[in-house]
């Protein structure tokens, strides 16, 4: 049985959250030139799906997008039905100030190896603006070690500070004007899409890495 959060390490995570996105310039400096290999491998970018995939898709989102959460459902379903679909997650807060609570509670979860259901937990909570309380409680539920996910947020923060910041960078070097943003394969889609979208999109990316391209 996990432990629940409490009001001391509530505020702790919200005064740590809050230098997520403020890191000196100098110790970014390493993440400024975007790479293919730092889009789609970076090993600290949680992942899902088949991880020897002949796709992948990569996923840019905010728990605080109502049309991020709509997306997300229809995504999961595709990869799942689809079996050679790998994933990767890129949090990218920036809607609202919780955001950057849910990004560390997430990112946090994944070292105890509970990522994936902490995200599909904060992705379950309806509209936009959701309150810490809600989140932490949503984190909880979806059975973290609470103990020790406060001490991973703490013990982790500049590795999980520079890991969106390298989400940021990229996103804004890819060109993407808001969540929910993908790319699946050689596809760049910044809209929410349906499960039907999610296959049309996934059958072009193969259909268009099997054509030989022009040099």
């Amino acid at each position: 049985m996990t432990d629940n959060i409490s009001r001391a390490q509530f505020l702790r995570l919200a005064a740590l959250s809050a230098t997520i996105l403020v890191l000196p310039s100098a110790a970014l400096a390493d993440e400024n030139e975007i790479t293919r290999n730092m889009i789609f491998n970076d090993p600290e970018s949680p992942t899902g799906g088949n991880p020897n995939g002949d796709l992948t898709i990569v996923d840019f989102f905010d728990y605080n997008c109502p049309y991020c959460k709509g997306a997300a459902k229809p995504l999961e379903k595709v990869v799942k039905a689809d079996g050679n679909i790998r994933l990767v997650y890129k949090d990218w807060p920036i809607l609202h100030p919780t955001s950057i609570i849910g990004a560390r509670l997430a990112l946090g979860a994944k070292y105890q190896g509970k990522y994936l259901p902490v995200h599909h937990a904060l992705m379950n909570i309806d509209g936009y603006g959701v309150e810490q309380e809600k989140m932490i409680e949503a984190t909880r539920n979806a059975g973290v070690d609470a103990a020790q996910l406060d001490a991973d947020m703490t013990a982790h923060a500049d590795d999980i500070a520079r890991l969106v910041k390298r989400n940021l960078n990229i996103a804004d070097a890819i060109g993407l004007q808001g969540t929910p943003g993908f790319l699946v394969g050689p596809f760049k889609v910044n809209q929410a899409l349906n499960e039907q979208g999610f296959v049309r999109v996934v059958a072009d990316a193969r259909a268009r890495q099997k054509t030989p391209q022009s040099k």
